[in-house]
């Protein structure tokens, strides 16, 4: 009997020690599973910090760039004011302006050209470059060029004005040395060249296909373009047109007005043209002039 006693006593203790061991084994994985789930907590704060962070700095980004747009805005609500207050208009992209008056005087100009004349016109620079080889060409028919003249014509070319003057009127075949017969014709190009600041002047030299070689002329290149230069020269030197208002230039036989298949027909094609290239940026200040108008 005692000795039964002694032996349920130790398996009591056996047993207790058992269920006590398992209590810490349970207690152990938990607080790791615990420290687990503090560290991922830890992790997925400073990670919603980090993304917080951003926003805020994005919320900056934004705000600044609002700000911008608003000082923009206000900019062009006081630029809108002035163009209402004062009666302008935009010209293109470039916000020049264009006042209600000279738009009148220039709409004046206009309505007397026909509507051929009026088709190139699709912008307001259109129209603007339009009067202005409108009033260059009265002013040139004005100093005595006669567009009757079949050696001289005068025409609104889309928005510049051409004049296409003969070979046989400027030089010799297959010459680059400008007849003293034509120095009256240049004398009133340069005449209106220098009364009127807002123009630059190109001279265009062209041939017809014949080929030429010689020793001081290398091809119908060459012929064109030093036919243009030696205008120009005495354009400035003789005449005193401002050199920086010229161009020189030289088409050769590339753009002939018809077939070379015949004498009448090459004579046609070999010309100088004279081109006047109306300056945007100084017309406000010809339309602004009364002498420039028609009246």
């Amino acid at each position: 009997m005692k000795r039964l006693i002694v032996l349920m006593l130790v398996l009591t203790t056996l047993f207790s020690s058992c269920v006590s061991k398992k209590k810490y084994l349970a207690l152990e994985q938990n607080l790791t599973d615990t420290r687990g789930d503090l560290q991922r907590t830890t992790m997925e704060k400073e990670a919603l910090e980090a993304k917080f962070t951003r926003i805020e700095e994005r919320v900056t980004e934004y705000n600044s760039k609002i700000n911008s747009l608003r000082d923009t805005n206000s900019s062009l609500s006081q630029n809108i004011q002035q163009i209402n207050n004062e009666k302008l208009v935009i010209v293109d992209n470039n916000l020049t302006v264009l006042s209600k008056d000279v738009r009148n005087r220039m709409n004046a100009t206009l309505a007397k050209m026909t509507a051929a004349e009026l088709a190139s016109a699709r912008t307001l620079k259109d129209s603007i470059n339009l009067a202005l080889s409108y009033n260059l060409k009265k002013r040139m028919n004005a100093t005595g060029f006669d567009d009757s003249d079949g050696d001289i014509q005068v025409n609104i070319n889309k928005t510049v004005v051409m004049i296409s003057v003969a070979d046989n009127l400027l030089f010799r075949t297959a010459s680059h040395r400008v007849n003293k017969k034509a120095y009256p014709l240049l004398q009133k190009l340069a005449d209106v060249a220098n009364s009127e600041p807002s123009m630059d002047v190109m001279i265009e030299g062209h041939t017809d296909a014949r080929t030429i070689n010689t020793s001081c002329m290398q091809d119908n290149w060459d012929l064109s373009v030093k036919r243009a230069t030696a205008i120009v020269r005495l354009l400035q030197d003789k005449y005193n047109v401002e050199p920086s208002r010229l161009i020189a230039s030289g088409r050769s036989s590339y753009t002939p007005l018809t077939d070379n298949d015949s004498k009448e027909n090459r004579a046609r094609n070999r010309r100088t043209n004279i081109i006047i290239l109306p300056n945007l940026n100084k017309f406000f200040a010809l339309l602004e002039s009364e002498e420039h108008l028609l009246p």
